[in-house]
């Protein structure tokens, strides 16, 4: 009789004890605002998952550790056979990425690496647009490139798709096999991605504005070159300069 009656007090003051605190917690919560949008300072964290409701992931802010390779799945999908790096990706509202920022820096053996990309992505396929950034040191000589570009795609590409043919050609040990499948691959409308306009600082010390055709060649550009000299050249299919100002 005893026990049960020292049970039903430490029951009673448990009880109590819980009521109080949940109280209090409800009351300083709503007494600072909305309980769910709540004010940090800092907050050190290894990856977020930005999701909606029904639990589709729409951003993924990351370190290097945590970035999603092949063999980790977002929203139902298996990601793209990449290296890590530390970054963001982004999914449009069917789950699929559709772009991401990215970037590393490093020194080594030969001086240092070092990039940024900030990219956007055709629906179900890759980049179409991107801000890129390297700066590569070897051997005391260092080569800068920053550009935006905007690339044309296949309709038939889709990222799924792609990773399945990619996996086809990695399985292939000879190269010349693999280069053979590649081209055939092509003809089929595959791993068509072609530059189309280039702006920025390239490799050469060229600044200006870079145009290329369906097939990727260069055909045109408006720049400053080396020697701070401005130039508007054009070229034909096989590379020729067919008109140039100033002449």
């Amino acid at each position: 009789m005893k026990n049960q009656k020292r049970e039903l007090v430490f029951l009673r003051t448990f009880a109590v004890a819980v009521a109080v605190g949940l109280f209090t917690f409800v009351s300083v919560a709503f007494k600072n605002g909305n309980p769910f949008n709540q004010k940090f300072g800092t907050i050190d964290v290894e990856r977020i998952n930005v999701v909606e409701k029904d639990g589709t992931v729409k951003m993924v802010i990351t370190n290097m550790e945590h970035f999603p390779v092949d063999g980790d799945t977002i929203n139902g999908r298996n990601n793209h056979d990449r290296k890590k790096r530390a970054g963001m990706l982004f999914f449009n509202e069917d789950g699929i990425e559709c772009g991401g920022f990215i970037y590393d820096g490093a020194k080594n053996e030969k001086g240092h690496s070092a990039g940024l990309s900030l990219t956007y992505d055709q629906y179900d396929g890759d980049q179409v647009m991107q801000l890129l950034s390297t700066d590569v040191k070897e051997d005391g000589k260092r080569k800068r490139y920053n550009s935006l570009v905007f690339n044309d795609r296949n309709d038939n590409e889709s990222q799924e798709m792609m990773e399945k043919l990619n996996a086809e050609l990695a399985a292939i040990k000879d190269p010349k096999l693999r280069r053979k499948r590649w081209k055939e691959l092509r003809k089929e409308g595959y791993f068509t991605g072609i530059r189309r306009v280039a702006l920025g600082q390239f490799y050469g010390e060229q600044n200006g504005l870079f145009l290329f055709d369906k097939k990727g060649k260069p055909r045109a550009k408006f720049c400053i070159d080396r020697n701070n000299e401005v130039k508007l050249i054009a070229f034909d299919e096989k590379g020729n300069v067919v008109g140039s100002w100033p002449k």
